[in-house]
């Protein structure tokens, strides 16, 4: 089987890095389009030997693009195209079907129930995301969560296969002298206690709350933010404003895997840890969540589909804070107080294994591939 995945932008991010590695477990021979952006994943994924095209894409309304992408999926051979982000699975939908391409699945990342990807859902988002769904066979939700979303907006439900992102468990498994290495990289205090935070620094993660919420903690308490965006340098003036500037490090983008770059990657960064909070009150899935789960890392958040899935004893480490500042700093000042834990994988985070994900997608795309009649929308005549 030949596959084309078509995404919106390949910079560091957490589809983005999630593409990437599920290439890594895929018993198929795959390619990928980005229509904007080729960007470190970019980089990342031909280093692990995989083409890469970038389309060019100007704009959300470059249409010029669609024939460029119709054209590259009729040359390519394709047995099956798969969308990744919205822009893409619009765009990419609709060009495979042109293509002449009927086995179609696109996976939807980041569905919450006010936005998509950080922008507003508007009647117009979910009129043209609907509209382009039907040209495909399935839609993948990364959650049980996602997929009732998608059932909310009117996808039917025989067409929604939810496959959770995965995580690589050797990856993350944790590291004890590596800890110690990537503190005094990073210049942290040897008695410091390390609050993380991961992800996108936009202003619906929320890290603001985490920044006022060290400024009442002790301190021998710094944060550790990893990741880049728009609103690092609004999150650097909160820093000052509270008074902890000196306590709270910028990694900015780091990579999910080694590849070269400088600076430790995120399993190290984990590793250097103590506790992982996330006070996004809105996830798809919650990723990061997951990924410091499987470094043993106690976790506090607001939201994570991951976690709520599943049974409470699966993972003892992970709790829920319902709140703002001061109810973050009160479950950290708590974490804190319990003392350090083993550092081990508990059931959640091996629950959502890379080669488990893998397998389900290619059911997915078994199904996808049958003989059974297409949906309505373009034909492919």
């Amino acid at each position: 089987m030949k596959v084309l995945h078509v995404i919106t932008g390949l910079g560091v991010g957490g589809a983005e890095q999630q593409l990437r590695l599920l290439l890594r477990h895929l018993p198929v021979d795959c390619e990928v389009v980005t229509l904007t952006n080729p960007g470190a994943v970019a980089d990342g994924l031909i280093a692990d030997g995989v083409p890469v095209t970038h389309l060019g894409m100007a704009g959300n309304r470059d249409l010029a693009a669609l024939p460029r992408l119709v054209r590259l999926i009729r040359s390519g051979g394709y047995d099956l195209v798969h969308t990744h982000l919205y822009r893409a699975c619009v765009y990419g939908r609709l060009a495979a079907r042109l293509a002449g391409v009927r086995a179609v699945v696109a996976t939807e990342h980041s569905l919450g129930d006010s936005q998509m990807e950080g922008r507003r859902l508007t009647a117009g988002v979910r009129g043209l995301y609907l509209a382009s769904e039907r040209l495909g066979r399935a839609t993948v939700a990364v959650s049980p969560t996602v997929a009732q979303r998608l059932r909310n907006w009117g996808v039917p439900a025989p067409r929604i296969e939810v496959v959770p992102n995965g995580i690589d468990l050797t990856r993350f498994r944790f590291d004890p002298l590596q800890r110690l290495h990537t503190r005094r990289r990073l210049g942290l205090p040897e008695d410091a206690y390390v609050v993380g935070g991961i992800g996108r620094l936009t202003a619906g993660k929320r890290f603001g709350t985490l920044i006022h919420a060290l400024a009442q903690l002790p301190p021998d308490c710094w944060l550790l933010l990893v990741g880049g965006g728009p609103d690092e340098s609004v999150l650097r003036r909160t820093a000052q404003e509270a008074g902890v500037a000196d306590r709270v490090l910028f990694t900015g983008e780091r990579p999910y895997v080694a590849d070269g770059s400088p600076g430790p990657d995120l399993p190290s960064l984990t590793w250097a840890m103590d506790v992982l909070a996330s006070p996004s009150p809105e996830e798809a899935f919650g990723l990061a969540v997951v990924e410091a789960l499987a470094s043993g890392l106690p976790v506090r958040y607001a939201s994570c589909p991951a976690i709520e899935d599943l049974p409470p004893e699966s993972a003892a480490l992970a709790r829920q804070v319902r709140g703002g500042v001061d109810e973050f700093a009160r479950a950290l000042a708590a974490a804190r107080a319990e003392g350090p834990l083993p550092r081990t994988a508990p059931d959640a985070a091996h629950h959502y294994c890379i080669t488990r994900s893998a397998a389900q997608l290619m059911d997915v795309y078994a199904g996808a591939s049958s003989s059974s009649p297409s949906p309505q929308g373009v034909s492919s005549s």
